[in-house]
């Protein structure tokens, strides 16, 4: 047994890895493979070439994955009455039951072979993206990176207001054009067989993919990973790097995060809005931590996410607790923001791709703090929704962001805005940009 010291010490190197975080190889055998028109990820060429990329999985592998949600050994009811225990049973047979009867993965392939999508090899490993571009001759590039549990799904929805703005209530000046690459080791990128691809890699490799895509000017945004992502593309600052958005801001004062951390009482004169804030800190910390310990400790362990499709289901709604809640009443047939088939294709590709794993060693390699500012010297943008992991007060984002271009606070919305609120996050994109076109 750990003492109580050594606990507490473990305990602070994965918060300060979320609070300092809070971080595909051969195929997976034929169960739950994926073919589509890609070179084997082993050794890939580095060229500049970008080659085209279609999804086409076998029906072997959806039998298979049918088969596997109608043999889940499930446990007894969880005895509380809330989800303090974890994903509750109810959800999850609701769940269980609509994917292994009603749900279509086609559908889901369908809407993503619908878009442009690319692999391209940067720094040794296979780069998947969607590009789409704007007939508007002056868009603005952007790249859009996702987070953990989430993948390019949580995109698809904002991509054509953005690209073509006139057909969704704006102006031909508002458009951009969009990238979404796929995380090293999720979806449809390949999984590094080595250590090494932490953020501030992937933010070279960001950076990298759009300046062979072409582009001499361009804006990043991201949240949860990709905020964390997107604010070191802001720290390395290349030329062609002009601003940054994030919905998941780096801008927790050192001081307040140690003490949020700590459970203790929040730090007197803070204002109603820092201490909203910081109470939703101490929550987290206290409460929402448990996934992200094990996957920055022990990612290998997780088998049974590799295994079985339910066990994988279950790790990936239980995120955040307001996330949760959203999730589980969709599955109760109130759907807001998304929708059953929403949660499904983001599971079904996690399941397709064999990715649960291989996601989760992005936590191990982490070592930066999600919360901590950066000391970003490009102009930021900032949009808060009210059921993030914290909603940042204006105060600390222009403490943290010297040349803060838009700050905005939503009305709804949660962990995965663009995702759960397309139109707010397209709003929030054509205004946080629009002083730099």
């Amino acid at each position: 047994m750990l003492r109580a010291s050594a606990v507490i010490a473990v305990m602070l190197l994965v918060a300060t890895s979320y609070a300092q975080t809070v971080s595909p190889d051969a195929a997976k055998p034929a169960s739950g493979t994926v073919a589509a028109n890609r070179e084997k990820l082993t050794e890939p060429k580095e060229t500049d070439a970008i080659r085209p990329f279609h999804i086409n999985v076998s029906e072997e592998a959806l039998a298979d994955l049918r088969r596997r949600i109608a043999a889940t050994q499930w446990p007894e009811r969880e005895p509380v009455t809330d989800a303090s225990q974890g994903v509750q049973l109810a959800t999850m047979q609701k769940l269980a039951r609509y994917w292994a009867t009603d749900y279509d993965w086609r559908k889901a392939e369908a809407k993503l072979n619908a878009l442009p999508q690319f692999i391209t090899t940067i720094d040794g490993l296979d780069i998947h993206f969607i590009h789409v571009r704007s007939k508007e001759k002056n868009a603005l590039p952007m790249i859009i990176t996702h987070g953990w549990p989430g993948s390019i799904l949580e995109q698809v929805k904002i991509i054509e207001p953005l690209t073509n703005p006139t057909a969704h209530g704006g102006s031909a000046s508002d458009a951009f054009d969009v990238v979404i690459p796929s995380m090293p080791g999720y979806g449809f990128s390949g999984k590094p067989t080595a250590t090494g691809w932490d953020p501030d890699r992937i933010a070279r490799a960001n950076i990298a993919l759009m300046k062979r895509l072409g582009y001499t000017k361009f804006v990043a945004q991201g949240g949860d990973w990709g905020a964390l992502i997107t604010q070191l593309m802001g720290v390395q600052a290349p030329p062609e790097l002009i601003a940054i958005h994030t919905n998941m801001p780096g801008a927790v004062p050192p001081e307040i995060d140690k003490a949020a951390f700590t459970g203790a009482p929040a730090p007197a004169g803070l204002s109603d809005e820092e201490k909203h804030a910081y109470a939703q800190l101490a929550f987290f910390y206290t409460h929402g931590l448990s996934y992200a310990q094990e996957m920055k400790f022990r990612p290998q362990t997780l088998y049974g996410i590799a295994d079985s499709p339910i066990g994988l289901a279950a790790w990936i709604l239980d995120h955040d607790i307001r996330s949760y809640e959203m999730m589980a009443r969709v599955f109760d047939g109130k759907p807001e923001g998304l929708s059953r088939d929403d949660v499904l294709d983001n599971i079904t590709l996690y399941w397709l791709t064999n990715t649960g794993v291989s996601s989760a060693r992005l936590y191990a390699e982490n070592n930066y703090a999600f919360f901590a500012p950066r000391h970003i010297t490009i102009p930021v943008a900032v949009s808060v929704y009210p059921d993030e992991l914290y909603a940042c007060p204006k105060s600390w984002a222009e403490a943290a962001y010297p040349k803060l271009i838009h700050y905005n606070k939503l009305p709804k919305g949660g962990h995965f805005a663009a995702w759960e609120q397309p139109q707010f996050f397209t709003d929030e994109m054509r205004a946080s940009f629009k002083s730099l076109r």
